[in-house]
């Protein structure tokens, strides 16, 4: 299927590994060009030279960013002043028990989590609108609706990110432009692996034992019973990226192997 993204510009934060860097992948396939992000210029142009060796006449760049630090955002806005699509996938997790939790921490997954998709948006929106097509997806979680009690402060920020995506797409009326919020369940990213990884060596079991006992436990109600792969939660942040997915506005998308119980 072509879903018609030759030459549309894309953005993908936190690309340099996980659903970002799945998404980036796929939205090179369809011959987007794709800027990627990462925390070092190493690491970035190792992913880059990485696409490349898969797709060779892949158009992809990156720029380094810190998004806790809101000077390292405005030198991001400032390499980047426009794009087609905004992907905006950045975010840190972290268990925690609630009682544990500093005000640090509840400032910092904000700043990060939500404020760093409110400050690219805040620049692209008004550009996309202007030209009458767009597409901004914020990256939330199955978290949002079924708030972890091991990271309530992570939760907190997936909920914001569904919040300010609907106000948005409230603005999108009569355009061409959209805002989504896509929210995967749990998904074999790099730091969910090196988290399962650590929680075997500690209990001295396998990883697939752990895996099993995760869902059993902490996401009974999963119908799938596995973690997802990134390549299959950035199968549909692609697709609400083209065209083609142009009836879909101000939607909270699942992606969460049926974890989420709720009919709506």
């Amino acid at each position: 299927m072509d879903l018609q993204l030759n030459n549309k510009i894309a953005l993908v934060t936190g690309s340099t590994a996980g659903i970002g860097l799945a998404t980036a992948r796929k939205l090179l396939e369809e011959g987007a060009h794709v800027i990627i992000t990462g925390r070092t210029e190493d690491r970035i142009q190792s992913i880059i030279q990485q696409l490349k060796g898969q797709l060779p006449d892949a158009n992809v760049r990156g720029v380094a960013v810190d998004f806790s630090q809101k000077t390292a955002i405005d030198n991001l806005l400032k390499e980047v002043p426009e794009v087609d699509i905004l992907v905006n996938n950045a975010g840190i997790f972290e268990p925690k028990a609630f009682v544990d939790i500093p005000d640090e921490d509840w400032f910092r997954f904000f700043e990060v989590n939500v404020m760093s998709g409110i400050r690219l948006a805040r620049q692209y929106f008004p550009a996309m609108l202007s030209k009458g097509w767009g597409r901004i997806l914020f990256i939330s979680s199955e978290s949002a609706l079924q708030i972890p009690e091991e990271m309530i402060h992570y939760g907190m920020t997936k909920t914001a990110q569904l919040a300010v995506a609907r106000g948005l797409a409230e603005l999108t009326k009569g355009t061409a432009v959209t805002v989504n919020s896509v929210l995967p369940g749990p998904t074999a990213s790099e730091g969910v692996q090196d988290f399962v990884a650590d929680m075997a060596r500690h209990q001295n079991k396998d990883r697939d034992q752990v895996e099993r006992e995760f869902f059993q436990t902490a996401r009974p109600t999963s119908l799938l019973q596995r973690f997802s792969t990134t390549d299959e939660v950035a199968n549909m942040i692609v697709y609400l990226s083209s065209p083609l997915a142009s009836a879909t506005n101000g939607s909270a998308i699942r992606v969460d192997g049926g974890t989420v119980k709720a009919i709506v």
